[in-house]
């Protein structure tokens, strides 16, 4: 990470300081304590996982009941480190779209999970990224097809959690249907939270969880962001099928299939954001944690940000400098330029933008998983310098920003902030430093 102030580094270390909250593996070990008896009594124990974070957490896995685990298998991105396992077998998928090694991966997985009964138990490790790493397609769906819907619907602008109510029904195991192969052991899943609110149906598209969301919520989303002439046809049909009956529904709270399971949130954005405060006061500063439940377009978010700085920075108002803002969720982007970028990026750009000739500030945001849309970048950090270096090398941040192309903008500056994979996944970090 890049520094040119001291307010810079304090900025970079309470960001710091939120990823290490945020550590997957140590979530998990806490959490096995408390399903310790669930784990003695089980006749077999079965750990599978999918997502960004899930090999750190099948890791406190084996460290904690290695002894008791009878099989295991977690699917994980290509450029994610696994070679602390021993037991528990590592397959590999893509991210953000799906792949045919996803699929691959989800049936080898499943078939891990062969001739389970009533008395094994398994353990589910569940994170963000997950909804493209286990990937199965129902009937009629091509992958194909389902890459192109996924690409569409993620520069859309539609919320995660619109996203992954299309994405549940076009699947054979999201919403709840990887239930269905696991039954009828009883399933504990445990869940890094990448979702604001943390509504485990939605958390890599709730696999383990009952879906409230139906055929009809999933076409009205698609009518909603203007997809319908977009979207490959047979992803049309199904959904269309799906609202006539002539296939089934995800399974809905209430059904039986649920009735021996538990969904258990281990680590969160808020998690984060608490300790992020606690690391800003010992530095010094009069610290509010906003919100971990920002939503929206990401430079809408930036300009009401904006307005808050400005107002620390004019009236010491909501709170007296030198002021510490802590923010967190997840904000989106339609995509309406040619440019490279990534929601956090595009935030602290459109902050830089509308804070204009404010000298006494820094900003930044990035993704705790270290990836900001499709770029090598966690995100961006800004201040007055940034303009000026801007303004020098002739860069106009109103441009670039238009073109959604932050993150050549932020490359010329040297403000983009790498950390590369961090291994965990709880939505964004977001802080502005008024002084």
């Amino acid at each position: 990470m890049l520094s040119k102030s001291r307010w810079r580094n304090d900025v970079l270390e309470i960001l710091e300081e939120g990823l290490r909250a945020a550590d997957p593996k140590k979530s998990v070990q806490e959490a096995l304590e408390e399903i310790s008896g669930e784990i003695e009594t089980a006749e077999r124990v079965f750990v599978i996982g999918f997502g960004k974070a899930v090999s750190s957490m099948a890791e406190a896995c084996e460290e904690e009941i290695g002894e008791r685990i009878f099989d295991g298998a977690i699917i994980i991105p290509e450029n994610v480190d696994a070679r602390g396992l021993r037991k528990i077998r590592v397959f590999r998928g893509t991210h953000p779209t799906p792949s045919e090694a996803s699929v691959e991966s989800t049936r080898r997985l499943v078939s891990s999970c062969q001739g389970l009964t009533r008395r094994d138990l398994v353990i589910c490790l569940i994170s963000g990224g997950g909804s493209s790493l286990l990937t199965l397609p129902a009937e009629g769906v091509k992958l194909e097809d389902k890459k192109m819907a996924t690409d569409i619907l993620l520069k859309s602008g539609a919320e995660i959690k619109e996203i992954n109510t299309v994405r549940k029904h076009l699947s054979s195991v999201k919403g709840g249907q990887l239930i269905n192969l696991l039954k009828p052991a009883k399933v504990v899943s445990l869940i890094l939270s990448d979702i604001v609110g943390d509504p485990v149906e939605y958390i890599a598209s709730g696999p383990t969880s009952p879906d409230p969301s139906t055929f009809k919520d999933a076409y009205n989303i698609i009518l909603k962001y203007g997809l319908m002439g977009k979207l490959p046809g047979s992803v049309v049909e199904r959904i269309e099928k799906g609202m006539r009956g002539e296939v089934p529904e995800t399974p809905k709270p209430g059904d039986e299939i649920f009735n021996n399971v538990k969904n258990i949130i281990v680590s969160n954005n808020m998690k984060s954001l608490t300790a992020m405060g606690r690391k800003a006061v010992e530095l010094g500063y009069n610290t509010l944690v906003l919100t971990s439940f920002a939503e929206g377009e990401a430079r809408e978010v930036g300009r009401f940000l904006c307005a808050i700085i400005k107002q620390i920075a004019a009236y010491d108002l909501p709170v007296k400098k030198p002021a510490c803002l802590v923010v967190g969720g997840e904000t989106t982007v339609t995509v309406k330029g040619r440019g490279k970028g990534g929601r956090n990026q595009e935030l602290t750009i459109s902050v830089l933008t509308s804070c204009g000739g404010l000298r006494n500030f820094v900003f930044a945001s990035i993704g705790s998983d270290g990836i900001d849309g499709y770029t090598d970048a966690a995100g961006a950090i800004a201040d007055f310098s940034t303009l000026e270096d801007a303004c020098s090398k002739g860069l106009n941040p109103e441009a670039f920003l238009e073109d959604n192309d932050s993150y050549n903008f932020f490359k010329q500056t040297g403000d983009l902030i790498f950390t590369g994979p961090t291994g965990t996944n709880v939505n964004d970090f977001t802080l502005a430093v008024i002084h």
